[in-house]
């Protein structure tokens, strides 16, 4: 008889900012800044988080992101509505850097994350969110953009195993994490299979992060939380969240030992928001486990 997975002994949630995004999404944290990255898609607005303050700087960057990105150079790059463009967090200046096959009035970028090789990986979905009507990009340093999967509906969590060859993706309403074959040097994928199934009543697999034992830590939108898994697949934590629309979430802080948690407001009814009052919120907890410094677009 097969006996249950150690469970992770994870400390409560808090809140880490009291905000009101509408629809906060992708969190990463850059250690050389102590801060941690994140956006508000369709306010378009970049944030910048301090603990040690406890302070948020917010950059206007006038259309729908996202993702940011670290870069090599220090700059991010933002996966925008039309492709993807390098913000200087310095100066607030937002310069092109490349466009993408899909590009449209009626889609927009929706989630990414850097590869260790530096390449960044990028996805779409349609604003009606009809089946099929995004994809998964790969943008390479020299800017070139190729479509990965071309037939998604909202692309949605991605990251590496820790030694490389798994790549782990979520295409939300498909209630799966898959997994895939990943070759290093092409930046090819393969053998496309399923990680985890998500069966709760309401809750639909958002963003995602690996931590450094290699379990999978994932959002559930609708779902009031997070999920851990560990590389077996098998349920190790579960994190109740005071809204019930979690997005994402990352690891960082000092240490990479606290597990921040992004969420949203877009689409709650007034009944639910009256309830939900910290919807939006930037949550944050010490799961008992530490996360990976994150991986940069090589430029």
């Amino acid at each position: 008889m097969k006996e249950d997975p150690a469970m992770l002994n994870c400390e409560p949630v808090e809140v880490a900012f009291d905000t009101k995004a509408d629809l906060g999404e992708g969190p990463v944290w850059d250690s050389r800044t102590g801060r941690l990255v994140w956006v508000d898609i369709m306010a378009g607005r970049v944030n910048f988080f301090d603990p040690a303050t406890g302070s948020n700087r917010a950059i206007e960057v006038g259309t729908p992101v996202g993702a940011a990105a670290l870069c090599e150079s220090g700059a991010l790059l933002l996966a925008i509505q039309s492709g993807f463009a390098k913000l200087d967090p310095a100066t607030g200046a937002v310069t092109p850097f490349a466009g993408f096959p899909g590009a449209s009035p009626d889609v927009r970028m929706n989630d990414a994350k850097c590869d260790p090789q530096g390449r960044l990986w990028a996805g779409t979905m349609a604003f009606d969110q009809h089946p099929g009507g995004a994809a998964l990009y790969r943008l390479d340093p020299d800017a070139t953009v190729t479509t990965i999967l071309p037939s998604a509906t909202i692309s949605n969590g991605i990251d590496w195993s820790l030694d490389g060859l798994t790549m782990y993706y979520v295409d939300t309403p498909t209630l799966r994490v898959d997994c895939f074959d990943f070759d290093a040097a092409s930046g090819a994928i393969s053998n496309r299979r399923c990680f985890v199934e998500i069966r709760e009543p309401g809750a639909y697999p958002d963003g995602l992060t690996i931590d450094a034992e290699g379990n999978l830590w994932l959002a559930l939108w609708g779902g009031h939380g997070v999920r851990c898994y560990n590389p077996q697949g098998e349920l190790i934590a579960k994190v109740d969240v005071p809204a019930s629309q979690t997005s994402s979430c990352a690891f960082g802080g000092a240490d990479l030992d606290t597990l921040f948690i992004t969420s949203a407001r877009t689409g709650l009814s007034e009944a639910a928001l009256a309830t939900q009052t910290l919807a939006g919120s930037l949550f944050r907890l010490r799961p008992g486990v530490k996360g990976r410094r994150v991986n940069r677009f090589a430029i």
